[in-house]
């Protein structure tokens, strides 16, 4: 067994996991670790990517690798997420005039602000020391860009920054494959394939070169699309469930099928190609649990 130098039982109490997890995390996430320190070198911060779909522990496993980096290996690491970078509600809406009405929402590809992620990523790889950078932070809660009195510090140098999201080391389609559309969404709202075709084409182009720069790439691969949205659906009941919880912003079976259409064509691409071009893969099993790793050499 590993020692623990790092408080596990809070980790376990903040993101309400089972005891049972502890050996989730000796199989599956502490071996990461050791692939991550053998794998860094040089004075620029590495660049770790994760990509998973809603509900299979992105920001988990981003939280431990930070946690135990910095507690036993004397790592400094930044954490971001790319739903921090979306573009601000005015900002969306006009896309929304522009471009596509669906653009209004925020979650695809072309609602993020990639030259503000860009100049983070910069930002963060050179940081020296006593230098200090503000990471954005996007309030959910207001649909827009918190203000930056709120957004955390990180001094420098970084060690390791870690980018994780939904769409994160995606890949654009074949253009044929935007024919046909894949859901009600796209019937409905998106008939002659206006929208989806530019969130392919940015996907192909700014966010493809964004991603190139990652030195890795984790995959946390759902069995299917069925799963994810039943986990997105338990999610908000589970969010409903907990104590002054604002009733009118948990969503019900329907409303959650509604918008998980959003994300459903690049969401079952990702698991059709994303594993294949990962470095690192892990499986889990309907009930959320990692059942195999895969590295690549």
């Amino acid at each position: 067994m590993t020692p623990a130098l790092y408080d596990t039982e809070a980790f376990l109490r903040r993101h309400r996991l089972p005891a049972s997890f502890r050996q989730f995390v000796e199989e599956y996430y502490l071996p990461l670790v050791t692939w991550l320190l053998k794998r860094r070198t040089g004075r620029h911060a590495f660049l770790l990517g994760i990509n998973g779909a809603q509900g299979t522990g992105k920001s988990t496993l981003a939280d431990f690798l930070k946690l135990v980096l910095e507690s036993r290996h004397d790592w400094n690491v930044a954490v971001l997420s790319i739903d921090d970078f979306y573009l601000t509600h005015a900002e969306r809406l006009e896309l929304a005039q522009t471009v596509h009405p669906l653009f209004a929402t925020r979650g695809v590809p072309g609602t993020h602000d990639l030259p503000m992620l860009r100049d983070s990523l910069a930002r963060l790889r050179e940081l020296g020391p006593g230098e200090q950078h503000r990471l954005p932070r996007f309030d959910k809660a207001i649909d827009d860009r918190a203000d930056e009195a709120a957004w955390p510090i990180v001094s420098g140098p970084i060690d390791l920054i870690i980018l994780e999201g939904w769409c994160v080391g995606s890949v654009a389609e074949p253009a044929a494959k935007l024919d046909e559309p894949v859901n009600a969404l796209e019937v409905d709202r998106d008939a002659d394939g206006r929208w989806r075709r530019y969130v392919n084409e940015r996907l192909r182009t700014d966010y493809a070169d964004v991603f190139a720069g990652l030195d890795a790439l984790v995959f946390l691969q759902a069995p299917g699309f069925e799963a994810i949205l039943r986990w997105r659906l338990e999610q908000e009941q589970k969010l409903a469930a907990s104590a002054g919880a604002d009733a009118a912003r948990v969503m019900n079976a329907d409303q959650v099928a509604a918008f998980i259409q959003y994300f459903e064509r690049i969401t079952r691409h990702n698991l059709e190609v994303v594993r294949s071009n990962a470095d690192i893969v892990l499986e889990l099993d309907e009930y959320h649990d990692c059942v195999a790793s895969h590295y690549r050499e």
